[in-house]
């Protein structure tokens, strides 16, 4: 298949660029390599992926020196313009949004930016979809969607109207958006709830970099809540996992779906959302313990009060994963900790 992967140089758009070059398909990976975080790491990725920085120039299509299967252009959502003309010129069998402002506490402050690229442009992704013929649209969502939500664990068929910060609600508006375009337009959509993820290339805004940092430099680590979450914490390849099943199967309507019965994770038309998680969520205080076992050193914790769009346990439920995917991930934190931190000192020397 010919693949459009969003997001390629971000931490989980790399991974799964890597996998479906690996099994053969033509993938062509866009991204805007903007600033949020470290642009070494995106261009690290890419590196490994045959992408060389200096040749990187924005709207300019690339192919690897590594593989020949694998194309780069450099490219902002928001630019429907040359969005459309890529997906006219290219024909892509199915795409896989992966491309978005992240970050939830990022987003009490910077709001606009997840309007630009979360909801503009996601609208130009659905259209150039629409128009393009496209089979297949993934797309990521997050476990931020289930907000004030405190059944636990967190199901695709609970209701979802309380998200508690701008980032929860543009991947909320993400799904509702999918859906209408299934259902005007036939186009088969999958949203993707993540769960935590982490492992090798992650983003240094999440909670196993910024501790590994920390400890390693001496430098107290930041425990909010004073320590009391629990987190579904899901490894990278587990997603991409995933995420690769759920690109080889569209969704196709449900029969059985009615309007009595209103499931909001499947309907009458090609419309499907699945949690992605490990369904065995890790006290905080366990997951920094295990950091500090495969350190051998000791953090310092300055603990703090929970933060303003944080949630104090996640959990998922993927009973539909297991169903209709036959997966289910399960990569322990001991495991995927201890990978992590060998990429970590590699990569940085530590």
């Amino acid at each position: 298949m010919k693949i459009l992967v969003t997001g390629t140089a971000g931490f989980i758009g790399f991974h799964l660029s890597n996998k479906l070059i690996a099994r053969g398909d033509d993938v062509i990976g866009l991204d805007c390599i903007n600033d949020y975080y470290d642009v070494n790491v995106k261009y690290g990725r890419l590196g490994l992926a045959g992408i060389e920085k200096d040749k990187v120039e924005y709207n300019k299509l690339i192919t690897s020196s590594k593989h020949n299967n694998y194309k780069f252009i450099k490219l902002k959502l928001e630019d429907k313009e040359n969005i459309d003309k890529l997906f006219k010129t290219e024909k892509f069998d199915k795409v896989c949004n992966l491309a978005a402002q992240a970050g939830v506490r990022y987003s009490l402050t910077n709001p606009y930016a997840y309007i630009d690229s979360n909801i503009t442009g996601f609208l130009n992704i659905l259209e150039a979809c629409r128009h393009f013929d496209v089979k297949h649209l993934a797309y990521a969502s997050s476990s931020s969607v289930y907000g004030i939500n405190e059944k636990q664990p967190f199901s695709t068929r609970d209701n979802v109207d309380h998200p508690i910060s701008l980032y929860a609600a543009s991947k909320k508006a993400n799904e509702l958006m999918a859906h209408t375009y299934s259902n005007l337009f036939g186009i088969p959509t999958t949203g993707l709830r993540f769960f935590t993820v982490y492992g090798p290339w992650g983003r240094p805004d999440m909670a196993l970099f910024l501790f590994t940092k920390a400890i390693l430099e001496g430098k107290p680590i930041d425990v909010f809540n004073n320590g009391n979450m629990r987190r579904d914490f899901t490894y990278v390849a587990d997603i991409v996992e995933g995420i690769t099943r759920v690109i080889d199967n569209p969704p196709v309507p449900n029969p059985n779906w009615t309007e009595k019965d209103l499931d909001p994770s499947t309907s009458s038309a090609p419309y499907k959302i699945y949690n992605i998680g490990n369904s065995n969520p890790v006290r905080l205080m366990d997951f920094i313990e295990a950091i500090e076992k495969e350190l051998g050193m000791k953090a310092t914790k300055n603990l703090l009060p929970m933060q303003p769009g944080d949630v104090p346990a996640t959990s998922a439920d993927v009973t539909d994963l297991v169903a209709n995917l036959h997966y289910k991930p399960d990569t322990t934190i001991t495991e995927g900790i201890k990978n992590f931190i060998a990429w970590y000192r590699e990569f940085y020397k530590a």
